[in-house]
C-alpha cells in the first residue's frame, strides 16, 4: 500500500536470524518479556490471551451415515414451509409463489434423539422443459437417495393429475412413502384429506406446515420408516474440510461444483440466479475428499433484495460462516466488478481463508488477458497474498488446481507461531524501523503473542497506538518470512498504561 512504502524492504539476514534463533534462545526471550508485563496494568481480558489454550487441530472422524428423509410435491404445496417447521427454524427459502427452491437441499434435523438428513427439493411435474426439468430431476435423484420420502399434496387442492404423476415416480422407486395432507388446519380439513385415498398411498396424515399442527405426530411416524444408519447414502465423514463457493451470479459457481462432483449435482442454467439455496457435496478431487457448497450469487446489497433474492443472501452468508475456506469465482470475460471486490471484502470480514479461481479461462484472448492482469495489479492488490487457480468449469480444465490452492490457505489458515518466534521478530523490526513519534511519544510494544488461529489472529501489548500503516508493515514481515498465503491476518492491540507505584 502507497502509505507503508516508507517502511524498508525485507532485510533478508534478519530473515536468517529469526528463522536460525534456537526455539531455547527465543522462549527465554519471550518469558522474560512477559514478566515484564506485571509492572502494568493488565484486566481479565489480558489474562485470558495470555494463558490462552494452545491449539488442537481437529482430527479426522468417522461417523455412520445418517438416515435420509426427502421431501417432494409438486410446486407450492408448501414442502420448505414443511422443512422450516420440521428443523424448528427459518432455513429453507420460502415464498407464495411456485418454484423457489430448485436445488435439493440437505439439512441436519433431530427428533426424539434421534439425528437424520433432511432434504428439501423443487416441485417436481411431469411434462416440465428447461430449467423446470432440471429441477424436476434433482427432485427424483433426492428419492433415489433417500431412505424414506414425505409426499406432500395440498389439501385444498387435492389430487391432481401431476400428483398423480408424482406417485408413479414414487411407486418405481420402491421406498417407504407417507402422504402427507398438507395445510389442514382444522377438523373440517381433516376430513377434506380423506379424499386423497384415491392416490393409493395408504392413510393420509393430515397437517399443517404453517401452524405446526400435528407436525409432531407426524415426525414420530417418520421414525418408524427411517433406519437406524442410511442405506443409501454415503458414509459421513466428520473431517473433510468445508469450502463455500462464491462468486456473481452466471459467473460458473454450480458448474464448478458440478464438475468436482462428477455429476449434475446443482442446477446449472443461463438465467442468473439459479441458485438461491446453499448445497452442500462431498465431492473428491486428486484423491481428497471436501465438502463443497455452492452459494446463491450476490447480485446487490441486502437491503435492496426482495423476496426469495433477499433471503438466498442470508443463506449465503450463513454457508460461509460455516465455511474454512472460500473460493471466490471471478469471470475472466468481465471486467473484475465492485461485487467481485465486495464479495471478497465478505470473505476478508468473516476472517475465513481465501482462494480465487478465476474461471472461463479457456475464452480469455490475448487483449483481454492485458486488461485483466491491470485489472488484478490494481484492483486485488489488498488480496496479492490470496492463491490463484486459472480454471474452467465447463471444461475441467485445471481443477486439480484447486487442491493444492485449498490446502496451502488451509495450511496458513491453521498456523500458529511459536510466541518466542514472533516476539523475535517483533524486536528486530522495532530495532529496524521503530514506531513514527506520536505527540513527542514514541509507543513500545511491550510483548506479542498469537492469540488464535483460523485466522490468526495477533495481539501486541503495547504503551500507545500503533498507527495502521505500522500495523500493517508488520502484518507484511509476517507474511513474507513465515508465509501466511491464502488466510487474512489480524493484529489487534492492547495499550496499558504502568502500574502506579503505592
Amino acid at each position: 500500500m502507497a502509505d507503508d512504502d516508507k517502511y524498508p524492504e525485507l532485510d533478508e539476514q534478519m530473515v536468517d536470524r529469526i528463522q536460525t534463533m534456537p526455539d531455547e534462545d527465543a522462549d527465554q526471550r519471550a518469558r522474560a518479556l512477559r514478566a515484564g508485563l506485571t509492572d502494568y496494568d493488565l484486566d481479565e481480558g489480558d489474562i485470558d490471551v495470555l494463558e490462552g489454550a494452545e491449539w488442537d487441530p481437529d482430527a479426522l472422524t468417522y461417523a455412520p451415515a445418517l438416515p435420509v428423509l426427502a421431501i417432494v410435491g409438486r410446486p407450492n404445496v408448501g414442502k420448505s414451509a414443511m422443512v422450516n417447521r420440521i428443523l424448528g427454524r427459518r432455513e429453507a427459502v420460502v415464498e407464495d409463489k411456485p418454484g423457489v427452491t430448485r436445488d435439493r437441499v440437505s439439512y441436519k434435523a433431530e427428533w426424539g434423539g434421534r439425528r437424520f438428513t433432511l432434504v428439501d427439493t423443487g416441485g417436481w411435474e411431469p411434462d416440465a422443459i428447461g430449467i423446470d426439468r432440471s429441477v424436476a430431476m434433482q427432485a427424483e435423484i433426492a428419492v433415489d437417495l433417500a431412505d424414506a420420502v414425505l409426499f406432500v399434496v395440498d389439501v385444498n387442492v387435492g389430487a391432481t393429475a401431476t400428483d398423480e404423476a408424482v406417485v408413479r415416480m414414487l411407486r418405481a422407486s420402491h421406498k417407504p412413502v407417507i402422504l402427507v395432507a398438507n395445510k389442514s388446519d382444522d377438523a373440517r380439513k381433516d376430513l377434506e384429506a380423506a379424499s386423497l385415498w384415491s392416490l393409493g398411498l395408504g392413510e393420509p396424515f393430515p397437517a399443517s406446515a404453517l401452524h405446526g399442527r400435528n407436525v409432531a405426530d407426524l415426525l414420530d411416524l417418520c421414525m418408524t420408516k427411517l433406519p437406524a444408519v442410511s442405506t443409501v447414502a454415503k458414509q459421513e465423514i466428520g473431517g473433510p474440510r468445508r469450502v463455500a463457493i462464491l462468486g456473481r451470479p452466471n459467473v460458473g459457481k454450480s458448474s464448478l461444483l458440478n464438475k468436482a462432483a462428477g455429476e449434475e449435482r446443482v442446477v446449472v442454467n443461463e438465467l442468473a440466479g439459479t441458485t438461491r439455496d446453499p448445497v452442500d457435496e462431498q465431492v473428491e478431487i486428486a484423491g481428497r475428499v471436501w465438502t463443497f457448497v455452492d452459494t446463491a450469487g450476490i447480485r446487490k446489497r441486502v437491503h435492496l433484495q426482495q423476496g426469495a433474492d433477499f433471503y438466498a443472501s442470508l443463506r449465503t452468508s450463513a454457508a460461509l460462516e460455516k465455511a474454512e475456506v472460500a473460493v471466490v469465482v471471478i469471470d475472466v470475460t468481465e471486467q473484475i466488478s465492485t461485487q467481485d471486490l465486495r464479495i471478497i471484502d465478505l470473505v476478508l470480514e468473516s476472517g475465513r481463508a481465501l482462494v480465487l479461481a478465476f474461471n472461463k479461462w479457456d475464452l480469455l484472448d490475448d487483449d483481454r488477458r492485458r486488461y485483466l492482469e491491470r485489472e488484478i495489479e490494481q484492483d486485488l492488490d489488498h488480496v496479492s497474498w490470496a492463491p490463484r487457480v486459472n480454471i474452467s468449469a465447463r471444461t475441467g480444465r485445471h481443477l486439480e488446481k484447486l487442491v493444492p490452492a485449498l490446502e496451502l490457505a488451509l495450511e496458513s489458515w491453521d498456523t500458529r507461531i511459536p510466541t518466542g518466534k514472533f516476539n523475535a521478530l517483533l524486536a528486530e523490526l522495532v530495532a529496524e524501523h521503530p514506531h513514527p513519534l506520536r505527540s513527542g511519544k514514541q509507543p513500545r510494544i511491550l510483548f506479542g503473542t498469537q492469540a488464535a488461529n483460523r485466522p490468526p489472529t495477533f495481539v501486541l501489548f503495547t504503551t500507545g497506538f500503533l498507527d495502521p500503516q505500522y500495523r500493517r508493515f508488520i502484518t507484511r514481515r509476517l507474511r513474507e518470512i513465515f508465509g501466511f498465503e491464502g488466510t487474512p491476518i489480524t493484529v489487534n492491540m492492547r495499550v496499558r498504561e504502568k502500574r502506579k507505584r503505592p
